[in-house]
């Protein structure tokens, strides 16, 4: 009985996505969390502390 039952929820809620996704606009997630990744690296980049000249020696 289980697996009609997560078989049937998976149609189901298959079929829902799919009716939301095609008469109401949804936002692309992925292109959401990619402008959100890339404005976190600008900005600690921009705000990041400065080396200190002891790490800079060691890195080089």
């Amino acid at each position: 009985m289980g697996i009609i039952r997560s078989g049937f929820q998976f149609i189901l809620g298959t079929g829902f996505g799919i009716y939301i996704a095609q008469n109401y606009n949804v936002p692309n997630i992925r292109k959401l969390a990619n402008t959100g990744m890339a404005m976190a690296k600008h900005i600690e980049e921009n705000y990041r502390k400065p080396k200190k000249r002891a790490e800079e020696e060691e890195d080089q």
